[in-house]
């Protein structure tokens, strides 16, 4: 007689949706272009085609190049996305953005402000300081919020 054996470590998560938003958007998208016929032959168009396959001519450029600037900018700012590929809750992902800034904000403080006197370097390098303790504390924050 076999053994079965649970894995107590496993979490089912149910808050998670079933079907991915993004990917359900997509294929929403995909089957709206696939819908549509050929205004010079009358044909449908093949899932996702840019030119129809029996007369060669152009889809409705509006279409194409809408879909993709929406599929390609919106989809890098999209916080869901960002979120599933960081594998962070929001807090987190809020967090991490915020040290990311100050850490910028730290490189860029000695590109702005000239120090041409020693007490002048003194305080850009406290500035400096400043923006990277305000970046480690974020960062500290994000991963206290990670799920």
């Amino acid at each position: 007689m076999a053994e079965v054996v649970r894995n107590t470590e496993e979490r089912q998560e149910y808050w998670r949706p079933a079907v991915d938003e993004a990917r359900s958007r997509d294929a929403e998208r995909a089957m709206n272009m696939a819908a549509a016929t050929c205004d010079n032959c009358g044909a449908d168009y093949a899932l996702g085609a840019r030119f129809c396959h029996v007369c060669g001519s152009e889809r409705d450029p509006r279409l194409t190049a809408s879909s993709n600037w929406r599929g390609g900018l919106s989809r890098w700012l999209d916080i869901e996305v960002i979120k599933t590929g960081l594998g962070l809750s929001l807090g987190s992902v809020i967090f991490f953005f915020f040290g990311i800034v100050c850490v910028i904000a730290a490189a860029v403080t000695g590109f702005v402000f000239n120090a041409t006197t020693l007490l002048d370097w003194q305080a850009v390098q406290v500035w400096r300081i400043e923006w990277l303790l305000a970046a480690t504390a974020a960062f500290v924050a994000g991963v206290l919020l990670k799920r």
